[in-house]
Formats: C-alpha cells, sequence, structure tokens
C-alpha cells in the first residue's frame, strides 16, 4: 500500500472518529471549542464524505445540515457552530463579528448534498431557509451594489485583517447562488451571479474595466497575476489569498490568461516553500508593516498570528485541498498529484497528527491535531484524481 492510500484511510478513518449524532465535529480531539458542528468545518468534511463515497459519512453530512438549518437565526443567520451537550444546546453565530460565510457554505452543502443524491426534494424541503440567506446576503451590500460587506472577522480568517468587499466571500456567494440556481431555475439568480462576477473583475482583477468602488486606489495597485484579498473604503489590501484564488479557478472568474497567471503566481508561491504547500495568505505581515496593527489585537483568547503562521503566512492542509481541487478542474493534474503528496506529508506529520495549520517557514505545526477539515483536503484530492470526483459549480 503506498503512502497516499495510507494517508487516505487514516483521513477517512479520522472523519468517522469526528463523526456525531448532529454532525461532523471539528476535531477528535476532545478541545472544548471544536467539539461543535461548524457550519464551514462541517461542509467541508460533508464534501470530502461525498468524494469518499462512504454511506455513513454521507449520513453524517445530512446531520451536519440538518443541525445547522435547525438552528438557524429567525433573520435568517446560519450558526457559526452549534454544540448540543444532552438536551442544551449552544448556539454561537460568531465572535466578536458574526460570520458572513457559514449562510454560503449552508446553501452550498445543501445543494452538493442534493447534487450527490440526485434528490431535488431535499434543497426543496430548505427552500425557505435558503431564501431567507440569500435575502439577508441582499442586505449585507449595504450599498446594492452588488458586492457584501464583511466586516473584520467576519469568516474563516477570523483573526485576520481581511474587511470589507472581501474577494472569498464575494465568491463563496457565487458559487452558492449557483448551486441553488443548478434546481431552482430562477432566471433572476442568473442576473444577480452576472452582476456580482462583472463587480469582482472590475474591481478585482488587475487592469480590468468597468465601475471601480474605490478608483484611486484600485489605480494605485501594483498587482499584475493575481487579485487582492480585499477593499474597503481605507484602500486594498494585497496579500495573495489562496483560499479565494481556489475558488477563483473553479469558478472561471477572469479570463484564461488570468486564470494562469493565478496558477503561476501560486506554484511560484507553493515551490519555494519548505512544505510545498500554499501558505493561506503570503506574504506574512511582520511587526514593521503597517498592517500589524490590526492584527495584534484581532484575537478572542490567545495572539496566533505570528509571521509565517495561522492566517498570517501559515500554511493550511484544508486550504490546499481546493487549491488541488481547482487544479484538477483546469486539467493540471500533475501539478495536482504533487500537491496531494505534499498535503499528506502535512497530515502524516507526528503520527498522522492531521494538525490544523504549519509554521511555513519552520514546519512546525500548530493549532489542533486531528482536525477534520485537514483530513477532507487528503480525501477531496484523492478522489479528484483517482475517482474524478467533481464538485457542482
Amino acid at each position: 500500500m503506498n503512502s497516499d492510500t495510507i494517508t487516505y484511510n487514516k483521513a477517512i478513518e479520522l472523519l468517522h472518529k469526528a463523526s456525531s449524532n448532529e454532525g461532523f465535529l471539528a476535531s477528535a480531539q476532545n478541545i472544548s471549542n471544536y467539539k461543535r458542528v461548524w457550519a464551514r468545518d462541517g461542509v467541508i468534511c460533508g464534501l470530502a464524505a461525498l468524494a469518499s463515497g462512504d454511506k455513513n459519512l454521507i449520513d453524517t453530512f445530512e446531520k451536519t445540515l440538518e443541525t445547522l438549518a435547525r438552528n438557524q437565526h429567525p433573520i435568517g443567520t446560519i450558526p457559526s457552530n452549534v454544540m448540543t451537550n444532552g438536551d442544551n444546546t449552544e448556539v454561537s453565530y460568531g465572535g466578536l463579528a458574526g460570520r458572513v460565510d457559514a449562510v454560503t457554505w449552508f446553501i452550498i452543502g445543501i445543494c452538493q448534498y442534493a447534487f450527490y443524491k440526485n434528490d431535488p426534494s431535499f434543497v426543496e424541503k430548505h427552500k425557505t431557509k435558503i431564501e431567507k440567506c440569500l435575502t439577508l446576503m441582499d442586505a449585507w451590500e449595504f450599498n446594492n451594489k452588488q458586492l457584501m460587506y464583511v466586516p473584520l472577522s467576519g469568516n474563516w480568517a477570523d483573526e485576520y485583517i481581511t474587511d470589507g468587499y472581501v474577494l472569498y466571500d464575494q465568491l463563496l456567494r457565487i458559487w452558492a447562488l449557483k448551486s441553488y440556481n443548478y434546481f431552482a431555475k430562477n432566471t433572476e439568480i442568473n442576473i444577480k451571479v452576472e452582476k456580482i462576477t462583472a463587480q469582482i473583475e472590475s474591481n478585482f482583477i488587475p487592469g480590468s474595466t468597468g465601475e471601480k468602488y474605490h478608483e484611486r486606489t484600485y489605480h494605485e495597485l501594483q498587482l499584475d497575476s493575481y487579485m487582492p484579498c480585499s477593499f474597503s473604503p481605507a484602500g486594498y489590501k494585497t496579500p495573495f489569498d489562496a483560499f479565494a484564488h481556489s475558488l477563483a479557478l473553479l469558478l472561471n472568474i477572469g479570463s484564461e490568461e488570468f486564470q494562469q497567471k493565478i496558477i503561476q503566481h501560486a506554484e511560484k508561491t507553493r515551490t519555494q516553500t519548505a512544505l510545498k504547500i500554499l501558505p493561506a495568505f503570503w506574504p506574512a505581515i511582520k511587526e514593521t508593516d503597517d498592517d500589524w496593527s490590526l492584527l495584534k489585537n484581532n484575537f478572542k483568547y490567545e495572539f496566533r498570528n505570528y509571521p509565517n503562521e495561522f492566517h498570517n503566512g501559515g500554511s493550511w492542509p484544508m486550504v490546499n485541498g481546493f487549491y488541488g481541487v481547482a487544479l484538477l478542474s483546469k486539467n493540471q493534474n500533475d501539478i495536482a498529484q504533487e500537491l496531494l503528496k505534499s498535503i499528506n506529508e502535512a497530515n502524516a506529520k507526528e503520527d498522522f497528527s492531521f494538525y490544523e495549520n504549519f509554521n511555513t517557514e519552520t514546519q512546525k505545526p500548530n493549532g489542533v491535531p486531528f482536525c477534520t477539515w485537514s483530513a477532507a483536503a487528503t480525501v477531496m484530492v484523492h478522489q479528484g484524481i483517482t475517482a474524478n470526483f467533481k464538485l457542482l459549480i
């Protein structure tokens, strides 16, 4: 049995261990904040469950979605996480700020599950909840100009510097709308997708035409081969966001030529690191940089965003799982195979501890071990290569 197969089997084993009656837990480790069903973690593990074809894991994905749906806030917000302890249920919609991406991952999860099972009735069952989410995202535009305004700490990079018009969140919204419209067949949703896409391409892609939200700062950008991670009234933030660019490739944002530039930039970055996987955001912000002031107080329990760690230039197997899926969507199978080996080497460290992330410089593990979405990365890319598994895009 080769090392890739061994790591794949260990990943499946971990997903089973982290399966509960309420859905996927974020870690199999007994750590209180991770013994919860999280929206984004749970859906990402669910996508891996679909890729695996494992019936028990797919059943756990359904439980995850039902837990999130059951605890939707009356105004439409999806929980960031849910913990059930006997008769007591604790629901969080976010910490220092609400989590915008819980809503989009929920819609994506419902629709991917229904697509895999060929069961439109599952979408119909949750239609009212999905449409509450869509209305809420419209409200989050604030200026009704197609892009949502996301607070600092408003998504998975909850201790990082992105805020305002965050690229990752706009792209997830497109994926959610397209996933839902596979079933809804609504012309207005198609038009909305086109309008959001046009605003992304106009405001994030270097050298593009079209309306600019913040024309002066857009023209001060010195980027060529990738998009800034966010902008706000205060201007643009320019670290390379690996997760967002993976979504951009999957969703065919920009010209084919520009998408090739993204891959070239990502590969130049990835192959220069010791781990040979992409840092979440790059380059790392250092204490002498202006953006350090946004990082240094943006934490609830302990500071984790030292340079090359956590969101600040740390390397996450989960993020690279989506990069691998994106590479396969562009027929870059050889690079995806190389990447899978590097993801598996990271996940196998310390006797298959599936750590949350790693210091990109020292390669030392950070965060929580037995992290289920790290396992999900191995499963998604492995099954994309060996079983031609594809997501609904």
